[in-house]
C-alpha cells in the first residue's frame, strides 16, 4: 500500500500493523527501538571527551508540534522494526497494543500541519540524490561547500560579542544584523551557540531528566547535546532557515575502537538547507570539550564540525536514517563500526590518509607499521600504552613512518600525535594492536626519543646534509662516526643513553667527541659495550640564551660482545668547537707510558701537557699542536693553553685518566 500526498508531505511506501493479544502481555518488558527516522528514539547525549547524556530525546520547543506531542504524550512501548532494500525502499512494522494509534498514521496525520510554521518557514524536504557526495572523501576540501574562512572573520567577531538582553527572537534578531545571505545567518548562530553554551555535564549524568527548552538555555547558557541541536534548529527557523536535527550514533567519549553500536542513540546534531542543497553542522562538538579526569568543561572552538564534508562526516557521525548521511553510496552501520575513525584534529593539523586503514591492526613477526601522509611536513609522535617508547617514529617531507614493536602479547592502545601549526600536539589517530609474538631481539632503549633519523625538521633546525640518512647505524666494532653540516651560529650537543652497562646521564656525553671541518660537525662515537644505543642530537643558537633542544636521534646496533670502549678525554668550556684532537682519543691513558698528543687548537699562543711534569707542545707546519708526556706517576693528564701571550694564566681544556698501576 502506498500513502502519499503533495512533494512536502510524508511519503510511506508500506505500512504494515500488527494486533497482537499476546504481544500486549509482553509490553512491559520490551522497548527496543530500532531506526525509525521519525520516531522519537531513546537515547543519550554525547559530547567529545564527556560520558553520557540525558535518555530521551525530543525536541523542546513549546509551539513546535514536535514538541508539544513529546511533551503531552506518554506512550505505551512500542516495538518498531525498520528494514532497508537496495533501492532504498524503507519497510516499517509495529506491534503495539490494540487500543494505540501507531506513530507513522501520526506522523501521516500531521503532514499538514507540518509543511509551515509560524514564521511561514516550509516543511524542510528529505534529502535526495543531488545532496549527496561522493563516498570516500575525495580531499579536495574539508567543507561540503566552498567557503573562504577569511570571509568569516569580522562576521566570528560580531557574533561571538553578541549578548542575550531577553527571549530567543530579538538574540537571533541582533545576531542577523550582520548576516546577509542564508550562509551568514547560519554562520552567526553556529559561532554564538558554539561560543556561549556550556556543555551541562550534571544533566549528562542523569536518567531520564526533561529536555532542555530554549528560556532555560538561554538563562543558564549550559544544556547536553539534544539542547545544542535543538536550540540550533530553532534560531535557524527563526532566522528563516530550514534545518532538522539528526540523532543517531557517535563516536564520542567512551567510544572504544572497533566497539559496535545498538539500542539508544547516543548524539544528536544538525543538518541546514543552503544554497539549494543539505549540509551537516555539530555545535556540541564545536563548542569544546570535557576532560574526563576532571569532569570540567572547556570552550575550545572546533571549525571542523561546522559545514562538514559527509564523507568526513561519516566517521564520527551515524543517523539514524541513512538518508541523512548524504552520501553516496551510503554507509552501513557495520562500515561505521569497522572504517578507521580520524578525529577532527587529523584533518584540522592536514593530515590526508592513513595505513592501515583499520582500526585494529595484528603485528606481523612482532611489529606493526603505520604510515601517515599530510598536505605539509608535520611533527608526529607517539604513545603506546601510555608510554613513548617501544617505536621508531621517523618524519617524512608530507607524513611520517612508525614501526612499533610491542613489548608483549595481547592487546595494546597505539596513539598517535600530530602537532600541525600549533605549539600542542593533538591526538589524531587511535589503534588497537594485536600482538601474539614478540621478537626478543628487538628491544629498544628507553631513552630512543622520537623522531628517529634526520629529516626535513633537522634540517629546519640547522643540520643538513647528514653522513647516514638512514635512522639506524649498525657497527660491528663498537665505533662510528656521524657527520652532517651545521648552519652559521648553531651549537650542536650529542648524548648516548643505553638500557644497560655504566652509561648515565653524566657519562652519556663522554662516549662522543665532537670534532669541528670548516661548516661541519663530526660525532665520533665509541660505545662501552654491545647493545641498542640512542645517540641524541641537540642544538642551540649560540648568541641565544637558553637550553638545548632536542631535534632527533640514531638507534646504534652493535652485536659484538667483544667491544668495551673507553670514553673519550673530559673536555671543558674553553674547548672550542672548532678545535680538533687527533691523539690520543681514549680518555684513559696506559700507566708509565709516553703517549703521544696531536691537536688542532685555534687562536692560542702557547700549549702544554700537564701530569707528574709539564710538556710543552709544539705547532708544526700543517698548523697541529705536537708534543708527548709520559703517564708514570699520574692519575690524570691535562692539556692546557695560553690564549693570550702577554698573560701567564693557563686554561683547562682536556681531562685523561690514567689507568692504575
Amino acid at each position: 500500500m502506498e500513502l502519499k500526498k503533495d512533494s512536502n508531505a510524508v511519503s510511506i511506501d508500506m505500512l504494515l500493523i500488527v494486533h497482537s493479544e499476546k504481544r500486549r502481555a509482553a509490553q512491559g518488558a520490551h522497548s527496543d527501538r530500532q531506526a525509525d527516522p521519525g520516531a522519537p528514539p531513546q537515547r543519550r547525549g554525547g559530547l567529545q571527551g564527556v560520558g553520557n547524556g540525558i535518555r530521551r530525546w525530543q525536541k523542546f520547543e513549546g509551539n513546535d508540534v514536535h514538541g508539544s506531542l513529546a511533551e503531552k504524550q506518554n506512550p505505551q512501548p512500542t516495538q518498531v522494526i525498520t528494514s532497508y532494500d537496495n533501492q532504498g525502499t524503507q519497510l516499517t512494522v509495529e506491534v503495539h497494543p490494540r487500543d494505540a494509534m501507531p506513530q507513522l498514521l501520526k506522523k501521516f496525520s500531521l503532514a499538514k500541519r507540518l509543511q509551515g510554521d509560524k514564521n511561514g518557514n516550509t516543511r524542510p524536504r528529505q534529502p535526495g540524490t543531488k545532496d549527496a557526495h561522493a563516498y570516500p572523501w575525495d580531499r579536495s576540501s574539508l567543507k561540503s561547500m566552498p567557503l573562504d574562512l577569511r570571509q568569516f572573520e569580522k562576521l566570528d567577531s560580531y557574533a561571538s560579542q553578541v549578548t542575550v538582553k531577553s527571549g530567543l527572537d530579538e538574540l537571533v534578531s541582533d545576531l542577523l544584523q550582520e548576516a546577509h545571505s542564508d550562509l551568514e545567518r547560519v554562520r552567526v548562530i553556529w559561532i554564538w551557540i558554539c561560543h556561549h553554551i556550556e556543555y551541562d555535564i550534571e544533566a549528562a549524568q542523569e536518567k531520564d531528566r526533561q529536555a532542555f527548552k530554549p528560556t532555560d538555555i538561554l538563562r543558564t547558557q549550559k544544556t547536553n547535546c539534544d539542547g545544542y541541536a535543538g536550540l540550533f534548529e530553532r534560531m535557524c527557523r527563526i532566522a528563516g532557515v530550514q534545518c532538522m536535527t539528526v540523532p543517531g550514533y557517535s563516536k564520542g567519549f567512551g567510544y572504544q575502537t572497533g566497539q559496535s553500536f545498538s539500542g539508544e542513540f547516543d548524539h544528536a546534531w544538525n543538518a541546514v538547507y543552503l544554497e539549494g542543497r543539505w549540509h551537516l553542522v555539530d555545535s556540541t562538538w564545536g563548542s569544546g570539550l570535557v576532560d574526563s579526569s576532571t569532569s570540567k568543561f572547556t570552550f575550545l572552538y572546533n571549525e571542523f564540525y561546522f559545514l562538514t564534508h559527509p564523507a568526513l562526516f561519516i566517521e564520527d557521525h551515524f543517523p539514524d536514517n541513512k538518508n541523512w548521511q548524504l552520501l553516496k553510496p551510503p554507509q552501513s552501520l557495520k562500515q561505521f563500526e569497522n572504517n578507521m575513525y580520524h578525529k577532527s584534529e587529523f584533518y584540522n593539523k592536514g593530515m590526508l590518509s592513513a595505513h592501515p586503514e583499520t582500526s585494529v591492526i595484528k603485528t606481523v613477526n612482532g611489529k606493526a607499521t603505520i604510515t601517515i601522509e599530510s598536505c605539509a611536513p608535520t611533527l608526529f609522535m607517539f604513545m603506546l600504552n601510555g608510554k613513548q617508547e617501544h617505536g621508531l617514529l621517523s618524519l617524512r617531507k608530507n607524513g611520517m613512518k612508525l614501526d612499533i614493536y610491542p613489548p608483549t602479547v595481547g592487546n595494546h592502545k597505539l596513539q598517535i600525535f600530530a602537532k600541525g601549526n600549533s605549539d600542542i600536539y593533538s591526538s589524531v589517530l587511535e589503534y588497537t594492536l594485536k600482538c601474539n609474538y614478540v621478537d626478543i631481539g628487538v628491544r629498544l632503549p628507553a631513552e630512543l626519543h622520537q623522531p628517529v633519523g634526520p629529516s626535513w625538521f633537522s634540517e629546519q633546525m640547522g643540520i643538513v646534509k647528514p653522513s647516514h640518512p638512514d635512522p639506524i647505524i649498525h657497527t660491528s666494532d663498537g665505533r662510528c662516526s656521524v657527520s652532517f653540516g651545521v648552519d652559521e651560529g648553531i651549537s650542536v650537543l650529542a648524548s648516548l643513553h643505553g638500557d644497560e652497562g655504566p652509561i648515565t646521564e653524566e657519562t652519556g656525553r663522554r662516549y662522543i667527541f665532537q670534532v669541528h671541518r670548516e661548516k661541519r660537525a663530526e660525532l665520533k662515537v665509541q660505545l662501552p659495550q654491545a647493545g641498542k644505543f640512542a645517540l641524541k642530537i641537540f642544538v642551540k643558537k649560540r648568541l641565544e640564551p637558553g637550553n638545548y633542544v632536542f631535534v632527533f636521534n640514531y638507534l646504534l646496533c652493535c652485536t659484538n660482545t667483544k667491544v668495551n670502549w673507553p670514553m673519550f678525554p673530559e673536555s671543558f668550556g674553553n674547548w672550542g668547537q672548532d678545535n680538533e684532537l687527533l691523539e690520543p682519543l681514549s680518555g684513559v691513558l696506559p700507566a708509565n707510558r709516553n703517549v703521544p698528543f696531536k691537536l688542532k687548537l685555534h687562536g692560542i699562543a702557547k700549549a702544554l701537557v700537564k701530569g707528574q711534569d709539564t710538556w710543552p707542545l709544539t705547532l708544526n707546519r700543517e698548523g697541529y699542536w705536537e708534543g708527548s708526556c709520559s703517564t708514570a706517576g699520574c692519575q690524570e693528564i691535562y692539556v692546557m693553553v695560553l690564549e693570550n701571550a702577554n698573560h701567564n694564566f693557563y686554561s683547562y681544556i682536556l681531562k685523561y685518566k690514567v689507568n692504575a698501576q
